[in-house]
């Protein structure tokens, strides 16, 4: 077993590049998405902080706005693919039917075993404190054993415990990916759901395990960029310059699940029109209790929809207007690639 001990995501990631570096650390191994390089042994990251959930590595190219939505999307319990594909039209690729997604963790917490295991979670953590017993389960061997779909959860269960006055959480993972899932989409999901939880046992966060008993990288060219990124995993000094100024994403948690719900319901999912800036801003946004909705959120999906539009200057202004510094940051980077690469094409095709 090898362990990351990383203080947040950018912490983690820089340690998982470098565990990569080791030619002995990892094997090739075939897939069904190709080959890999996977870490001999499996891997568990403990994040000391995991509020500092967004990844800011300009190289990963991770994108905030998906991210974040779909975390919302968990929490609402859905299994919609149509509230995902307007920020990332590649999940349509891991549906069965072009519909849904067998495998949506959020669904499975809330719906897939005729019941919502977290209030059960919640009131079992209020009476027994020291319980072992709290597990979250995702992996439903029914259905998912030897299954042809698609999409088959990677995350299979969770465990939370109360320890030191704090909410620890531990997810476990069959398979992880880790430039793609372990250190983008999982931290982001995973350390908002602790938060929840967290918040509704009036406690504060605690460390986050994620146990990934196969840690791989997809050897691409990405991963070729990546792994010459000039790192100095001693001295640390991207993750320590995280900023300072953020918002909780669950501030009210007796009502955040119908802000999801709400938040999702009222999200444009269609083309990228004026139309869709009009429907953003018939949203009662007063209505939410959790200021991510308004504060960040609200910004978010608009500069979205400018970015589809191509309108960079407004999609900065909007961007500007978010007012958690993490994602703020994010969303600069991860536009600002956009733009460049589109401007070149334009450039191309006007010149060729």
């Amino acid at each position: 077993m090898r362990v990351i001990k990383a203080n947040n995501i950018n912490d983690a990631f820089v340690k998982g590049v470098d565990l990569f570096k080791g030619q002995t650390n990892f094997r090739r191994q075939k897939s069904r998405n190709g080959d890999t390089l996977e870490c001999v042994d499996p891997v568990t990251t403990v994040y000391k902080k995991p509020w500092e959930r967004v990844l800011l590595e300009e190289t990963r190219d991770a994108n905030p706005f998906f991210h974040l939505v779909e975390a919302i999307w968990m929490m609402a319990g859905s299994n919609n693919l149509r509230q995902l594909t307007h920020f990332n039209a590649g999940m349509a690729n891991f549906s069965d039917n072009g519909e849904l997604l067998n495998g949506a963790y959020g669904y499975r917490w809330r719906k897939q075993f005729d019941h919502d295991q977290l209030p059960t979670i919640i009131e079992m953590l209020k009476q027994d404190p020291d319980s072992r017993r709290v597990v979250l389960q995702m992996w439903d061997a029914v259905h998912d054993l030897n299954s042809p779909s698609i999409d088959i959860p990677c995350n299979t269960n969770i465990y939370f415990k109360v320890r030191d006055y704090e909410l620890q959480m531990t997810v476990c993972n069959r398979s992880n990916d880790m430039i793609w899932g372990a250190y983008g989409a999982n931290v982001v999901h995973m350390s908002v759901l602790q938060e929840y939880i967290a918040a509704s046992l009036d406690l504060p966060m605690g460390k986050y395990y994620q146990i990934s008993d196969s840690f791989h990288i997809y050897d691409t060219e990405q991963w070729k960029t990546i792994k010459n990124i000039d790192f100095d995993v001693f001295s640390q000094a991207v993750p320590m310059h995280y900023p300072k100024d953020l918002i909780p994403v669950v501030d009210e948690y007796t009502t955040f699940t119908q802000d999801c719900k709400y938040f999702l319901n009222v999200l444009p999912t269609g083309k990228e029109t004026q139309l869709e800036l009009s429907h953003c801003e018939s949203i009662s946004w007063s209505s939410f209790k959790n200021r991510i909705f308004p504060l960040v959120l609200r910004p978010m999906i608009k500069a979205f929809t400018y970015h589809k539009m191509r309108d960079y200057e407004n999609c900065y202004k909007q961007i500007e207007n978010i007012q958690a510094e993490d994602w703020r940051m994010a969303c600069t980077t991860w536009i600002t690639k956009r733009k460049r690469n589109w401007e070149q094409k334009l450039g191309v095709k006007r010149n060729g």
